[in-house]
């Protein structure tokens, strides 16, 4: 595709992403020279300046000129004048994932973790256990993670970690030595037809393992199964005595913790207390163990980096405490099968109320998911529902916030109201969230803004006392 040692000047398009400004930021470490352009200013693209990147606000042919590869985020249309551009000068031009498979040929040992849900969290899992074996891998992570300071190390060791996404295709450009498949479900129906177009990606993923490579899934998923059935470099997870690794003797402590046994072969390896609610985070750590186990990494390593590990943020992110007792958490998840799992996590730390914000995220998961959407969020005590965070996406007519409230409502009869104003919003939670409760904003947009303004406001009255 392209010699990265006769690269000195990189492009990137849609920079301020949180994928391609990883890449950025190792194309940089390299002392390649990278510009790139975005519509809004960020912390990530302040970040990519104060380590050298150059960024320009728009896209403007010219921001290309000069450069040995343009590489773009998925975001990126085809009529984008830089793209455009780029083309007519005859630039390489390369997607994000092309660049990140180009790298990945770098590393001896790659390792890429796919699925529909707990990417973030598994990568970060399999990340620091291999880290604190003293691997110094690279790491990119979809979201922000504390211990390495965002969501990009640079490691000198052989390892290389990435999340996988199946999004367009994207992880078929990748080249992994292990992957890891958590999972697999209808999303990106924007993208892919239907389920069956879904597993036929994956079932090509799988097989750019090599022959001496290795894939660790999750055996309970019916889709996942009949994509490794019939390969042979595969390790599985779960609950079940026949997986390779399985979880026994599970239990949840007052705060909703998870807490088993892992075991391998009928020999037990360990018992462990995660510090992240909800049961679905047994599966990650399962995932997380086999990977890291079967690459030699000792228990020792492993329980103690899986019962320090915090999360990531906006995956169950603790936002604050207020006066009044009420706590406010910041999830991620946009999918129903995330937010149900989400919201049975919250349940299980046992809030006097559970009070949930929803945003939805793009307008054609609404539309395709939109019977799913209703039927995901019983359990609320109380649920406000948001406008759609378009993600660039046009609107579609007939699909709105309002509509789906009134499908959730009557659906699973939840307490439920639009509210379109984030400071409406914020009002209402202000003046009727009461001690015990628990208050969660949901959704991939910004809707983490209404906790974070809770916090604020708080702040700013206690300093006024």
């Amino acid at each position: 595709m392209i010699n990265l040692s006769q690269i000195k000047k990189a492009h990137c398009i849609g920079i301020g992403g949180i994928g391609l400004s990883a890449i950025a930021e190792i194309l940089l470490s390299r002392g390649i020279m990278v510009t790139g352009s975005d519509m809004k200013e960020s912390e990530i693209t302040d970040n990519l300046i104060a380590k050298g990147a150059h960024i320009f606000l728009g896209h403007r042919e010219k921001n290309v000129e000069g450069a040995d590869v343009v590489i773009y985020s998925a975001a990126v249309g085809a009529d984008n004048p830089e793209l455009v551009r780029a083309k007519e000068l005859g630039i390489t031009i390369m997607t994000r994932a092309e660049m990140l498979g180009e790298l990945m040929k770098e590393h001896e040992s790659s390792i890429a973790i796919s699925g529909t849900h707990g990417k973030t969290t598994t990568t970060s899992m399999v990340s620091l256990i291999l880290d604190k074996a003293g691997k110094n891998p690279t790491i990119l992570v979809g979201g922000n993670l504390t211990e390495i300071g965002g969501n990009v190390k640079i490691g000198k060791g052989d390892f290389f970690i990435t999340e996988a996404c199946e999004y367009m295709d994207s992880f078929l450009s990748l080249r992994p030595k292990i992957e890891i498949i958590l999972n697999i479900d209808s999303d990106h129906l924007d993208y892919f037809k239907d389920i069956n177009h879904i597993v036929e990606s994956f079932d090509r993923f799988a097989k750019l393992v090599p022959a001496d490579g290795l894939i660790v899934a999750y055996d309970a998923n019916s889709f996942v199964k009949s994509v490794v059935d019939k390969l042979n470099n595969v390790v599985n997870f779960g609950y079940n005595e026949s997986s390779s690794y399985y979880a026994t003797d599970i239990a949840f402590n007052s705060s909703g913790r998870p807490a088993f046994t892992a075991n391998c072969g009928g020999e037990a390896l360990g018992r462990i207390q995660l510090k992240v609610p909800g049961e679905h985070n047994i599966l990650n750590a399962l995932a997380a163990i086999a990977c890291c186990h079967k690459l030699g990494v000792g228990m020792d390593v492993i329980i103690e980096t899986l019962e320090s590990f915090g999360g990531t943020e906006r995956r169950f992110d603790i936002v604050g405490m207020t006066d009044a007792g009420v706590q406010i958490v910041d999830d991620y998840a946009h999918h129903p099968t995330e937010i149900g799992v989400t919201l049975k996590a919250a349940l299980q730390t046992k809030p006097q109320r559970l009070i949930c914000v929803f945003q939805p995220h793009r307008y054609t998961r609404t539309q395709l998911l939109f019977n799913e959407f209703c039927a995901c969020f019983k359990g609320c005590d109380k649920l406000i529902v948001t406008d759609i965070y378009a993600a660039s996406e046009d609107p579609i007519e007939g699909v709105n916030s309002q509509k789906l409230a009134e499908g959730i409502k009557k659906t699973s009869g939840v307490d439920v109201e639009y509210v379109p104003s984030m400071a409406d919003i914020e009002s209402y939670l202000a003046a009727n969230a009461r001690t015990g409760d628990l208050v969660m904003t949901i959704g991939a947009g910004d809707v983490y803004k209404v906790g974070e303004a809770l916090v604020a406001d708080l702040q700013r009255s206690n300093e006024n006392v």
